[in-house]
């Protein structure tokens, strides 16, 4: 079951980092076009009979490896993701993108991690945020204005989408698990004032339909990531 706090703790992070000014959108798929971009051991996970696919752009900051006193620079993200049950039915996330400003986060491509280099930008104008980006190869690109609005309690629902304590990645013939670790996150309403996006079909999926759920959060700040491994089959009864 998904929980709001933190599943488990990190007690040895890698990585320590913020995730900050974070938009979430999220649209529903037919859970059969999404099983068959998942890697063996991975069975599709669903909310109200529907797979979910998440479009969720951000500001990572303060991104150190644990224990050194220097930090990136602060850099936007954006992550094209999905819900998943590993082998063992444990809940996590899939990602179908991730595209970023920062050529030091490909590291992450030996477990995986579907890292693209691109163009990516924030800007805010009175009381609305635009996210913009493209990809440094290829045709994927995106740009969308939210205006944040008063804080939310969360539904079930938005924890099911929102609260992830670990991420799966397929690389070097092997599953791997990353698990991570943050305060809940503080959501808001939000309106949804412009979007495009090629995001979705460079995946593999077909364009969403309809409007997506949005939410957006101001952020959290104590990310921590823990070491990654590799994941065992999960025996045959």
């Amino acid at each position: 079951m998904v929980t709001y706090e933190p599943e488990h703790r990190v007690r040895v992070p890698l990585l320590r980092a913020g995730w900050l000014t974070q938009t979430f959108l999220h649209w529903t798929y037919a859970p059969s076009l999404v099983q068959r971009l998942l890697p063996d051991g991975l069975t599709v996970d669903t909310y109200d009979g529907h797979a979910w696919v998440g479009l969720t752009p951000f500001v990572m900051a303060d991104a150190r490896p644990s224990g050194s006193p220097v930090a990136l620079a602060a850099f936007a993200e954006t992550n094209l993701r999905t819900y998943v049950r590993g082998p063992d039915g444990r809940e996590g996330l899939w990602f179908l993108s991730i595209d970023v400003a920062c050529p030091m986060m490909l590291a992450a491509r030996a477990i995986g991690a579907p890292y693209h280099l691109g163009r990516l930008r924030l800007t805010r104008s009175g009381e609305s945020v635009t996210y913009a980006g493209s990809r440094w190869r290829g045709d994927s690109a995106y740009r969308l204005t939210v205006r944040p609005g008063p804080p939310v309690r969360p539904t079930h629902r938005d924890v099911w989408l929102v609260s992830r304590w670990r991420a799966f990645t397929h690389g070097a013939g092997a599953l791997w698990e990353t698990p991570v670790e943050h305060e809940p996150w503080p959501l808001r309403a939000a309106r949804l004032d412009g979007l495009t996006e090629s995001m979705t079909r460079a995946a593999g999926l077909p364009t969403p339909a309809g409007q997506p759920l949005v939410h957006f959060s101001d952020g959290v700040h104590q990310v921590r990531f823990g070491l990654s491994r590799p994941v065992r089959p999960h025996p045959r009864r």
